[in-house]
């Protein structure tokens, strides 16, 4: 027991330490503008009074938006302080912990954040979302994080409008030790999904990881192409377990829920993957992600490795903030 304690508290603090470093912009946008303590000349941290009047929470509102947590959740989190408070004096640590709360508060609004795999049939993940939010990286490091699992995994290279996604998807493939389906630039995506079906059905794949366009330019081609795919995997696939992701860039903050909208349109989503975590200073997004869209945030990008692709856990990441 002390051993499994031991290794237990290892792997929070560490995952602690690479979540605080992904989210240091953030946590200069989200936390330390509203919870700071003053610095003595001796380097003492003395807890800074704070009078929650009408000023002060007017000031937090817009702090808030500007972190990206989006308007309706910063109205709400305002009402819900004035209404704790009062006009009391509170201290930085009471603002912290409310604030923790919150969060928190705010990420149950999307429950079942863990990727959802079955060992006993077929797993089919569908990526969705605009090209340049690092959807084929994510997809890279998914296969690669499968087949570190003992996984049998299976890529299949839906986007054929670009050449140069299928290039690249086959390049992360190699890196990953895992196979893919890919047909002649400017294929049917229907086919090249009806085909790696087929292939994982006959040779026992776990899972299969399945690439789409990402054109917002261009609703009706868009639409078109998802529900075709969605109707090959429905029709082809019907006994699998099907998970369909959209990949949200964390930089571009409120734009993420417009194209999430766009997506829900067309494709019913189970989830979220977060890229670019680490160098953006808009994480607010996962709030507004799992109170607006009601949709669980599942795996968040920390970085350029293979591992950096790691499971969104809803407690590690408020606390990582402060």
């Amino acid at each position: 027991m002390e051993t499994n304690d031991k290794q237990n508290s290892t792997w929070w603090g560490s995952t602690v330490n690479k979540l605080k470093s992904a989210l240091s912009r953030t946590k200069s946008t989200l936390v330390d503008p509203i919870v700071h303590d003053q610095i003595t000349e001796s380097n003492v941290s003395v807890k800074t009074p704070i009078i929650v009047d009408d000023d002060y929470l007017e000031d937090l509102e817009e702090k808030l938006i500007k972190a990206d947590i989006g308007l309706n959740n910063a109205e709400t989190l305002v009402a819900d302080m004035r209404k704790i408070s009062k006009s009391q004096n509170w201290t930085s640590n009471e603002v912290e912990d409310f604030l923790k709360s919150e969060f928190t508060s705010m990420l149950a609004h999307a429950d079942k954040s863990e990727l959802n795999i079955q060992n006993d049939r077929l797993n089919i993940i569908l990526i969705v979302g605009v090209n340049g939010t690092g959807k084929t990286t994510s997809i890279g490091k998914l296969a690669w994080r499968f087949k570190q699992e003992g996984k049998k995994v299976l890529i299949a290279a839906g986007d054929t409008f670009r050449a140069a996604a299928e290039t690249q998807l086959e390049i992360w493939s190699e890196r990953a030790q895992v196979d893919i389906v890919r047909l002649a630039d400017g294929a049917d995506p229907g086919a090249v999904v009806f085909q790696a079906i087929g292939k994982a059905r006959q040779e026992k794949y776990d899972v299969l990881i399945v690439d789409t366009a990402g054109r917002l330019h261009n609703k009706a081609n868009l639409m078109a192409e998802l529900k075709k795919i969605r109707s090959v995997i429905d029709k082809h696939a019907s006994d699998a377990f099907l998970e369909a992701l959209l990949v949200i860039d964390a930089s571009i903050g409120q734009n993420g829920l417009q194209q999430a909208k766009v997506f829900a349109e067309f494709c019913p989503l189970t989830g979220v993957i977060l890229t670019k975590l680490d160098g953006s200073s808009k994480g607010g997004i996962v709030f507004s992600i799992a109170r607006d869209l009601k949709l669980p945030v599942k795996l968040i990008g920390l970085g350029e490795k293979m591992e950096d692709l790691r499971d969104f856990e809803p407690k590690l990441f408020v606390e990582a903030l402060f």
